[in-house]
């Protein structure tokens, strides 16, 4: 396909003449929101030490865009660097002005995770608003370990240094492999909700499950069941010891003020 088809395939999809005008203009005049689901610790006393931060784009007529409607247009014409910083500039400021919940972790496309410029850009920004980098987080998908794992290894590499955390996204989705896990060094593993859906019922899931948490305790990284969808599956997870649990049957996406509570409070 040349370039023209796909920007007229682009302009077809989401009404926009012109795509890559709309995506800047849309950072350059904020027109995106934070939301944002929080991660439940499943130690006793249990509470939200942490947040996934989630984008959403505001359009005139369709309020707010989800993601699949506006991030592959980004990702097509290489610009999910511009909005990453975006989403990081703005949880900085969200976390400067106080928050209940004491860490967000930002999701990052593979662009980013190539881009040599990010580091020093984080650095700035966290020392601008005054934010410990321990309470800044990553979530790199394991996918991207896979198709880019210099780039991803140099990157957590140079964020660890940093004091900003890590942690690996879907973990488990293809075949449980924890050569990643070893070079990354993160520190938290998101278990792929493929598993957790099927921790009741499958020998097989449960067998993964244990098997991510013995590696876990060897190599100091804790799991976080991604999708948790009903009670039951919170209690086995619970009686496995996992340690921590995220999904809609816990806490669904809401708007990151409503999260975190009244900014400067």
């Amino acid at each position: 396909m040349d370039d023209k088809f796909l920007e007229r395939m682009d302009s077809e999809l989401t009404g926009w003449a012109d795509p890559v005008a709309r995506l800047q203009t849309a950072i350059e005049k904020d027109e995106f929101a934070l939301y944002c689901q929080p991660v439940l610790s499943l130690a006793p006393g249990g509470g939200y030490p942490m947040g996934e931060v989630l984008v959403r784009m505001r359009e005139e007529e369709k309020a707010l865009l989800p993601p699949g409607e506006f991030l592959p247009v980004f990702e097509h014409y290489r610009m999910m660097p511009q909005l990453d910083r975006w989403v990081v500039r703005n949880t900085l400021k969200r976390l400067a002005a106080g928050s209940r919940i004491n860490a967000f972790s930002v999701n990052l496309s593979g662009q980013t995770l190539q881009d040599g410029e990010f580091l020093r850009f984080v650095s700035a920004q966290l020392g601008l608003y005054k934010v410990a980098p321990e309470r800044l987080l990553f979530e790199i998908d394991e996918s991207d370990t896979l198709l880019h794992p210099d780039a991803v290894t140099r990157f957590a590499r140079g964020f660890r240094s940093l004091g900003v955390r890590i942690i690996v996204d879907s973990f488990g989705r293809r075949a449980v492999s924890f050569s990643v896990i070893q070079a990354l060094s993160p520190a938290f593993v998101k278990v792929d909700g493929g598993i957790t859906r099927k921790i009741l019922a499958s020998d097989v899931a449960r067998t993964k499950m244990n098997a991510i948490l013995r590696v876990g305790e060897a190599l100091k990284f804790d799991a976080v069941a991604e999708c948790v969808e009903d009670q039951d599956i919170l209690t086995r997870l619970k009686a496995l010891r996992v340690a921590y649990a995220q999904g809609f049957g816990i806490y669904q996406p809401h708007p990151i003020d409503t999260v975190a509570g009244t900014p400067g409070r």
